[in-house]
């Protein structure tokens, strides 16, 4: 074996403990950080929460922090130093003005409640109900039974007949619809809960619902044998009917936008405010740590678990802190640069990039995408979360960048007001782009459209 001895030399990024929880806290939303502000509570006995109340914010001052960079420890840390020093370390949440603050929503029955109340009308024995509550918690958000029926009367041991029965009890509930197993069963469901329905929309539905989903109109009227009229009349009654029964109901799943921040416009100028009053006031627990000064011999063990929880405590709000102090200069600087958005409205966004912000702030470009990543801010034109005011660049016809989100809301408003019984092409939509001054070309109309969601020419053509 020959043995040999070489230098290496190689650049690594180690984070520290600190850095990594700064990096954690700053890309959590508002109700995650409460979460993880209260489990801290719990599992840290050197942070207490404060019983005080929060100080209602007029125009909240800009933020400062503790050091950026706290210290490394070493294994020998002149613990009673730290337990002895007076540095206030304490985290009081800012709540906006009252009249900033969002009215609670009302109390929303969900789509369960209000099958389960429907079927606790009907007279049925305990297994019957059994199914029906079986059958009503597999129905999702849209009004859709997921689970197949064999399964359920498999998982219930009971016969098929009868869990056929029951679902047909619970698609005769309000809203009409519901339960059904697809599109197709949807439709016809509910068109059999109209007092007169129309005698062709039922065949459309039933004979040639390919043909229907599609738009074949011409196909339509002559596999049935009825006139093009008829097929824009049965059109007509079907697009009354609605393909999601199950919407309007609260879902239980659904999470809510809670704003992390709002925009105000105080005078001329316009305050951000941070919306963390939920987030409790806690702060280092000095009796704790009197408590541990008063002992006179304190062997190694405890000396050792005194300097991690207290470390962990000043980390944690040190960390918290500069979470507040990251994102309201990130907000303040978007304000700075979209004022023209904040003053007018979502048609004056300005075209950004996350570059534009880091260099503002003198952040790092992943900061800003962490910070501006499932985060929302209320303002006077709603709720929007922080990375829809970054965008592309386009430079128009008269040599101005525009944001791409204002193409795209052309767009949408060319095909809001196009002639239905011959809708435009991508190659038209571009060439009236171009004439309002926004030159792209056809692939970029199609790339657009798909984004928004919007069908293709053939889909959207009416009778």
């Amino acid at each position: 074996m020959q043995l040999r001895q070489e230098v290496r030399l190689r650049q690594e990024q180690i984070l520290q403990p600190q850095q990594i929880l700064r990096s954690e806290l700053i890309q959590m939303p508002l109700l995650e950080l409460e979460l993880r502000v209260r489990g801290e509570l719990e599992e840290n006995p050197f942070l207490e929460e404060s019983e005080e109340e929060l100080e209602v914010v007029e125009k909240p001052e800009e933020e400062t922090t503790p050091d950026d960079e706290p210290e490394e420890t070493t294994k020998e840390i002149e613990w009673e130093d730290i337990l002895n020093d007076d540095e206030p370390f304490e985290y009081r949440p800012q709540r906006p003005p009252e009249e900033l603050v969002e009215i609670p929503r009302p109390l929303i029955q969900t789509l369960a409640e209000h099958l389960e109340e429907q079927l606790g009308l009907q007279i049925l024995t305990d297994k019957e109900h059994e199914i029906g509550i079986n059958i009503i918690g597999n129905i999702n958000a849209d009004g859709y039974l997921e689970y197949p029926l064999e399964n359920i009367a498999q998982d219930l041991n009971v016969p098929l007949d009868d869990v056929e029965r029951i679902h047909k009890l619970v698609q005769s509930f309000d809203p009409p619809g519901i339960g059904s197993r697809n599109l197709k069963e949807c439709l016809i469901t509910q068109m059999g809960h109209q007092p007169s329905p129309n005698p062709h929309s039922e065949r459309i539905l039933k004979e040639r619902f390919d043909d229907f989903i599609n738009k074949r109109y011409e196909v339509i009227a002559k596999t049935l044998e009825i006139t093009l009229d008829d097929v824009r009349q049965a059109f007509e009654d079907i697009r009354h009917l609605n393909p999601k029964p199950g919407e309007g109901y609260f879902d239980e799943k659904q999470n809510y936008i809670i704003p992390d921040l709002i925009v105000q416009k105080v005078g001329n100028e316009f305050v951000v405010y941070l919306n963390d009053g939920n987030i409790p006031t806690f702060h280092v627990n000095t009796a704790y740590r009197n408590m541990i000064l008063r002992g006179k011999q304190t062997d190694k063990s405890i000396r050792d678990f005194v300097t991690k929880k207290l470390e962990s405590a000043r980390w944690f709000i040190n960390a918290i802190h500069q979470r507040r102090t990251t994102i309201l200069r990130t907000m303040r600087a978007i304000v700075k640069k979209q004022r023209e958005f904040f003053e007018k409205g979502k048609n004056y966004l300005k075209p950004m990039i996350l570059n534009d912000i880091a260099e503002e702030i003198g952040m790092d470009i992943s900061t800003i995408s962490r910070v501006t990543n499932g985060k929302y801010v209320q303002t006077d034109w709603g709720v929007y979360e922080l990375k829809y005011f970054f965008s592309e660049r386009m430079e128009t016809s008269d040599g101005e960048e525009v944001s791409t989100k204002i193409i795209k809301s052309k767009l949408q408003d060319i095909i809001d007001h196009e002639d239905k019984s011959n809708p435009l092409s991508d190659q038209a939509i571009a060439e009236l782009l171009a004439k309002e001054g926004y030159p792209i070309a056809r692939r970029t109309v199609q790339k657009y459209r798909e984004q928004l969601a919007i069908p293709v020419r053939r889909m959207r053509r009416e009778i």
